[in-house]
């Protein structure tokens, strides 16, 4: 996992030469797993000694070299399939390192983590499906993210990144765990900015079954009340979330942050020294979402529940009606009202 998809089947095949001098004759390897590599090894050196029968080395390395003038189609399957058969090897091996590292607390955690995100940010593979199931890789990841004792902060936080990845590796194998097991509640209860991002992106790939599953296990209150966190990290990361459970979340839920004093809340950061509205600013400013993360919060929130996928129109409606009633009860002078008003019922442009 750790570069070698970034090489081709020549550079893949060249190395296995170079490490393990593949001229000499092969013996039968000891891991079953490998046999196929083995025979196409094999079947590689068969058509390099046929393709150099003039030649008294019978170089594989020349053969591979001549494949980049296209002169030898087959060896060039070949060395596809060996380069297919070195990554599915590769995969095996580092999942395998990976769970074992996890369950015992070695010092690779956290860089075999950082290669499980690489390798599955690169798309589907089945074979490396087949390795992670066998493995039990998901069960192993989750365990030492919802245990404390288990691992210290940065390794959570990389196992929280790596429980995403999976997720978007596979989401129909990988979203049954994340709704019936301990990550979500996991996240909720860390709510460091990795878990935040994490469960941001978790929302975004499950949508309506996640936030349900954490309205059932009333976690919903906790993440409002992360908008008044001490630290301007999480409290940008909690207002994030907070706007794709606002996009994906249905009415009920949606409706139980509000009763917790989400818009409040809202209100309260756009009132902030980061915060403001968008419709006061003297035109667009690409740096104006670092300096004020917090501008236009509660317009910011109604446009995601307004385009969102959560409600059905009349329900939409009635959040936004009790949005503003909420509005209403949050300002603290009659400017302010008029400001955010005007922004949640004619529209902001939302970043």
């Amino acid at each position: 996992m750790c570069g070698y998809d970034d090489m081709g089947p020549l550079g893949l095949s060249g190395l296995l030469v170079e490490q393990y001098n593949l001229i000499a004759p092969l013996p039968p390897p000891p891991d079953p797993l490998l046999s196929p590599l083995s025979l196409l090894l094999s079947r590689l050196r068969s058509l390099s000694d046929s393709a150099d029968s003039g030649d008294s080395a019978g170089s594989i390395v020349r053969s591979l070299l001549r494949l980049r003038s296209g002169r030898d189609e087959a060896v060039a399957r070949v060395a596809a399939s060996v380069a297919a058969e070195i990554r599915a090897w590769i995969d095996r091996e580092t999942v395998d390192r990976l769970v074992a590292a996890l369950r015992s607390g070695s010092e690779e955690r956290e860089p075999l983590l950082r290669a499980l995100e690489a390798r599955a940010a690169r798309g589907f593979d089945a074979r490396l499906q087949d390795a992670l199931l066998r493995a039990g890789a998901f069960a192993a990841v989750e365990a030492a993210l919802a245990d404390p004792r288990a691992a210290p902060p940065r390794v959570r936080d990389r196992c929280a990144a790596a429980a995403l990845a999976l997720v978007r590796f596979n989401r129909d194998v990988f979203v049954g765990p994340v709704l019936m097991g301990p990550a979500v509640g996991a996240l909720v209860s860390a709510a460091s900015p990795a878990a935040l991002r994490a469960l941001s992106g978790l929302v975004a790939a499950i949508r309506s079954p996640l936030i349900d599953e954490l309205h059932a296990r009333g976690a919903l209150p906790r993440l409002v009340a992360l908008l008044a966190a001490p630290d301007l990290e999480v409290r940008s990361l909690a207002l994030e979330l907070a706007l794709v459970l606002g996009h994906y979340g249905r009415k009920e839920a949606v409706d139980a942050m509000i009763a917790e004093g989400l818009i409040k809340r809202l209100v309260c950061l756009q009132r902030s020294d980061h915060g403001g509205a968008l419709i006061e600013m003297d035109g667009p400013d690409p740096s104006a979402s670092a300096r004020t993360p917090f501008a236009s919060t509660v317009a910011r929130f109604a446009v995601e529940v307004e385009v969102g996928e959560g409600m059905r129109e009349r329900e939409k409606r009635s959040t936004k009606q009790e949005i503003v009633r909420r509005v209403k009860e949050a300002v603290i002078s009659p400017a302010e009202e008029v400001t955010v008003l005007a922004e949640v019922l004619w529209g902001s442009t939302p970043w």
